[in-house]
Parts: C-alpha cells; sequence; structure tokens
C-alpha cells in the first residue's frame, strides 16, 4: 500500500486503534540531557504594553541585527511559555503520553528536581535526575528557530555520577531490559561518548535474550570537531550486535554528519536527501537510519526505504520540541511492531499534532489525525 493515501492512513489508524491498548506494556529507558525552555518572540513593534508584532522570519532579525553593526541596537523578548526542554525530556514525555511506561534520566535538577518537570512526571514518567538543567531561550519564528543554550550544568552528566547519584545496578536494569533504549542529545553532552564507552565496556558484555531497539540523536553536531563526530559514529555502531540501532537525523544533521563522513551534499529535493540518508547508513551500517525534514520523513533500513509526507502546517503554534515529537511519534510505532512506513507516519502524525496545537498528542489524537487528514498548506 502506498505511505502517501488516505487508504494507507486510515489502515494505519485501524492497526493503532487495535493496538494503542498494548502501549503500557512496552517500556522505555532514556537520557540524559534536561533543559528549562523558555519560548520567545522577538518584538518588532510595540503597540501598547500588551499589544505588539512580533519579527517573522530569521531573514528579518537576522537583517536587525546586521542594521546594528557599528551602532548598537536594543531588542525586545517576550516570553511567551516556560517549558520542559532538552531532546530527551521532550521525547519522554511524548512517549509517556502515547502510553508507554518510560523511565528518564538525565540533568532534572540536583538535588531536588526543577518544578517544571513536574509535567513529565504528570504525563506518567518515572523520573530521575542527577545534574541540573541547561537553559535555552527559543527564539521562534515562522522560518525557523534559533536556539541559544546555556549547557554547563551539563558537564555534571557523566557515567561516574551516574553511578554515584542513581546507581550502576539501577541503570543496569533499565538498560537490560527496556524494550527501548534511547541517548539523545550528544552535541550537548560533553561526557555523553565516554558514557557509552563505559556502558559498553561494563554492560554490554552482559545482554542476553532478543536484540532490543536502542536510538540515537546527536542534535544539531556542527559545533563539534569532526573527530568526535566520527567517535560518536563508531560507538554507536559499536551498540549494533547488541541493539537493532536507529539513528535519527534532521535535515540538517544528515548534512552535517554527511560532511563529516565526506559524503557529497548534493541538492535539496527529498531524492537527494534519501540518497543522502542512504549513503550514511552505507558508511555507519545501523539497522535504520530515520531523517525528518519539514514536510516528509524517511528511512534508510535493512528492510527497506520508505518516504512519508507530513501534514506540514506553514504556522505552527509551536515548533521547540516538534523533532523530538517525530522521534516519539516513530519508536512508538517500532515499539508496537509497525513497519518503517507505519512507523514513519505515526512520527510526522506526532509531530504535526504537537506543532498545531503545542501539546503532546495521545494515541486517540493520533488515530484522530490520521483519518482526518488536513490538507497541505503553502
Amino acid at each position: 500500500m502506498v505511505p502517501n493515501t488516505p487508504e494507507f492512513r486510515a489502515a494505519t489508524a485501524a492497526r493503532l486503534e487495535a493496538a494503542a491498548a498494548r502501549a503500557p506494556e512496552r517500556t522505555a529507558f532514556l537520557g540524559l540531557d534536561g533543559f528549562v525552555d523558555e519560548i520567545i518572540a522577538v518584538v518588532d513593534q510595540r503597540a501598547s504594553a500588551a499589544e505588539f508584532t512580533r519579527v517573522a522570519t530569521i531573514e528579518a532579525f537576522a537583517r536587525r541585527i546586521a542594521a546594528a553593526a557599528g551602532r548598537s541596537t536594543n531588542l525586545e523578548l517576550v516570553t511567551r511559555r516556560t517549558k520542559i526542554g532538552g531532546n530527551g525530556p521532550i521525547m519522554a514525555s511524548a512517549l509517556a503520553r502515547l502510553g508507554v511506561r518510560v523511565t528518564y534520566v538525565g540533568a532534572l535538577g540536583h538535588p531536588a528536581i526543577h518544578p517544571v518537570f513536574a509535567d513529565l512526571r504528570a504525563n506518567g514518567a518515572e523520573i530521575h535526575s542527577i545534574a541540573d538543567p541547561g537553559r535555552t531561550d527559543a527564539l521562534e519564528f515562522d522560518d525557523g528557530k534559533l536556539l541559544l543554550g546555556k549547557m554547563f550544568p551539563l558537564a555534571e552528566v557523566t557515567w561516574e555520577n551516574l553511578v554515584e547519584r542513581w546507581g550502576r545496578e539501577v541503570f543496569a536494569r533499565h538498560f537490560g531490559t527496556a524494550d527501548l533504549v534511547g541517548f539523545v542529545n550528544w552535541t550537548m553532552l560533553p561526557f555523553m561518548s565516554d558514557i557509552w564507552e563505559a556502558v559498553q565496556a561494563e554492560l554490554c558484555p552482559q545482554l542476553d535474550g532478543p536484540r532490543r531497539k536502542i536510538f540515537f540523536d546527536l542534535a544539531d553536531p556542527e559545533k563539534r570537531p569532526d573527530a568526535e563526530i566520527e567517535r560518536a559514529l563508531n560507538l554507536i555502531l559499536r551498540f549494533q550486535p547488541h541493539f537493532e540501532v536507529i539513528l535519527g537525523l534532521n535535515e540538517k544533521e544528515a548534512r552535517e554528519v554527511g560532511a563529516t563522513l565526506g559524503i557529497p551534499a548534493g541538492g535539496d529535493g527529498r531524492e537527494d536527501v534519501m540518497a543522502l540518508a542512504a549513503a550514511i547508513r552505507a558508511r555507519v551500517p545501523v539497522e535504520a537510519v530515520v531523517v525528518h525534514p519539514v514536510r516528509f520523513a524517511g528511512c534508510v533500513s535493512s528492510q527497506c526505504t520508505e518516504i512519508v509526507d507530513g501534514p506540514f502546517v506553514a504556522k505552527p503554534t509551536i515548533t521547540t520540541g516538534a523533532g523530538d515529537h517525530f522521534n516519539a511519534g516513530h519508536c512508538f510505532g517500532k515499539l508496537l511492531g509497525f513497519s518503517d512506513s507505519e512507523s514513519l507516519l505515526l512520527g510526522v502524525a506526532t509531530s504535526g499534532a504537537y506543532v498545531r496545537s503545542g501539546l503532546s498528542p495521545q494515541a486517540g489524537d493520533l488515530i484522530r489525525l490520521l483519518r482526518q487528514w488536513p490538507a497541505a498548506e503553502a
């Protein structure tokens, strides 16, 4: 059945409706970052104390900044929302809302968990923390977002602190039994590669039973040196004998990883993006490489190559966290035993529902969206 058809979406909705009750039987163990996000608008013109128009695009914002060179200027920022941040907490919260039993450990506040992460617990996740969270000012525009991060507390996320502040045995138990293990936001965690090496040396040799799923999201590695990116990719590949490894990348991340591996960037079309994903998987032969540009998502796996269109919205309510919701929806499908194309569809539906409403969807919301698929917006 062709993925981008009403018939395929209806069939996937029916399958999800039948399978959703099994979600609480599935377990996920995720980590290790944590941020407090402030979603911010940049003021263009202020009409009154309560009313203003915002700078609509990154291009317009860049022009305003460029015009200040040699002169200086004043920029007003308005915080519209404070929320949980970090790839891990957002993905964990989204998976928990879909019904999966989630355990999360990361930088949520130490010794006390920051109040903003109460939402994560309220969505049903079991949470643990070993460090204070980072902070992100997320400047949102119609054509993208600028994430201004303050990440110094994340230097506390080390294997030694995981062992001392949470416990090696409890970490090993979750790592060794969860249906899905997820390590995300490698870029912002300076010691994540060291943690992977420790886990591979100390815990992987004791694993037995069927190969479970493990998910990785590098999260915009542009600022990290090529040698560190190559090390991370090699470590990810070393999990493949023990797990079915899924590497998730947005389009920018795919191009950055490709550049590190010496793969020509190619054009901007979907065929070019999928060719890049296939080339990455050829160099890093994990179970699947998943890419999720804004308008579609694709997967190159040991089984097939698939592309699924998303319910694109030109003016979303929120964009920060859209990729993490895609990852949650895609992994949700894989946890339920869905095919690559079905899982991609659940990924784009989860992300699409979130950017429209600003809320993480439940399984029923996905079923309704799949049956009432909106027309593509310009």
